[in-house]
């Protein structure tokens, strides 16, 4: 038997595509898979494993003192070096598990999330949610978590994207398509506005409140009622919690959570107070690397596409998800930077300008799924522009 050494090379960066590249080329008609950032690399392995990872040839043995017979059994100095290979095969790598595709644990161990805010936002109980035992650090705006995670500051940055009440958060979708982070996992945070003040303050002295502007105008009714109608935005509600507890102030009050009051030394003055009760922000985790999507449980893919001109093309796009019945569970349209306006000729009317669009799109369905590869190879005939933001899976945990 004799032994042949060949390299192996990997790949540091990019999965193959059927390990989940999720980025798409925008070539018409076919997937085009993003490799231009991936790096090989040599796996260095000792003398003996590199014997063993050599390929194996069925050559006639030349090594002294090794006879065969006629019918071609070895003799024992030849089992000798067949117990030694198998020996040295022992000190390969096992294959991989679904545990070890998982770069960090469940609990979010020595995980840097990066959010917006301060401690105690929203945010923070979010990040919190997904990773419990994980390190936040807060950011100033949402565009320095993006920052965060693409300097290797922070493994994964928070992201709300919209809100059951106050509806799609657009800069964030924008953020989305200017950055190249992937999505890796969906947040469903119950939202729970608490009126908060000064230790002692009883409701009915409260005069001023504090708290973002979407939280305000989720409770616009209950402090109608309280007789509270001198309102001021901060830029989360945790920043008004800490604004009413370095004030000193006994008639301002401030609309956040109840980690935020607990973090303040506030009292909680009510709970719930926001006018509908099913209050729901859906937060989107983001980090360099796409994950590798499984069919063992539901999952949600977000994509990003523009159009060709032509009547009807939306409804072909949608119906390549009807004919294989992909749920959508949202889309999205923005309108499109750099070319915000597109003009027709028209000899009898003149000319006629309107919007050119991004639509996002989620639908329920992995990336592994055959009907999802399928469904956006059919897409790529009418997009001018097509990637996958993210492949995950779905929160369904309140």
């Amino acid at each position: 038997m004799a032994l042949k050494y060949a390299p192996i090379w990997v790949c540091s960066q990019k999965p193959h595509s059927h390990l989940g590249t999720l980025d798409l080329g925008c070539n018409r008609g076919r997937i085009v898979l993003d490799l231009k950032h991936s790096k090989w690399e040599c796996c260095g392995l000792g003398a003996s494993a590199q014997r063993a990872i050599g390929i194996v040839e069925d050559e006639k043995p030349n090594t002294p003192g090794v006879k065969t017979s006629r019918t071609g059994k070895i003799d024992r100095a030849q089992d000798t070096v067949s117990r030694a290979f198998h020996k040295d095969l022992n000190l390969l790598p096992k294959p991989l598990s679904k545990t070890d595709l998982s770069s960090f644990p469940d609990d979010g161990s020595n995980v840097r999330v990066a959010y917006q805010g301060i401690p105690g936002a929203y945010s923070e109980d979010a990040a919190l949610k997904a990773y419990p035992n994980c390190e936040t650090v807060p950011c100033d705006e949402f565009e320095a978590t993006f920052k965060a995670v693409e300097l290797w500051l922070v493994d994964k940055a928070v992201l709300p994207i919209e809100n059951s009440l106050g509806g799609s958060i657009h800069r964030n979708y924008d953020l989305l398509l200017r950055h190249r982070l992937h999505i890796v996992r969906e947040v469903q945070l119950v939202v729970n506005h608490c009126l908060l003040a000064l230790p002692g303050v009883k409701k009915q002295d409260v005069k001023h409140v504090f708290s973002h502007p979407q939280a305000l105008a989720q409770c616009e009714m209950a402090l109608t009622k309280l007789g509270i109608n001198i309102r001021a935005n901060t830029d989360d509600c945790a920043a008004a919690a800490l604004m009413v507890a370095s004030s000193g102030e006994r008639n301002m009050g401030a609309i956040a959570s109840s980690r935020a009051a607990a973090l303040y030394g506030l009292d909680i003055l009510a709970e719930k107070i926001q006018d509908e009760d099913d209050n729901i922000t859906r937060y989107l985790v983001l980090a360099r690397e796409p994950i590798v999507p499984g069919t063992d449980r539901l999952y949600k893919t977000s994509i990003v596409f523009s159009l060709e001109e032509g009547p009807g093309v939306l409804f072909k796009v949608l119906a390549v998800f009807s004919l294989r019945g992909i749920n959508l569970s949202k889309i999205e349209s923005r309108p499109q930077k750099g070319r915000p306006l597109r003009v027709v000729d028209d000899s009898n009317k003149g000319s006629a300008k309107y919007f050119e669009y991004l639509f996002y799109i989620d639908f329920e369905a992995s990336m592994a799924d055959p009907r999802a590869q399928n469904a956006l190879g059919h897409l790529q005939e009418y997009a001018r522009f097509l990637r996958v933001l993210g492949s995950y899976p779905m929160d369904k945990v309140l």
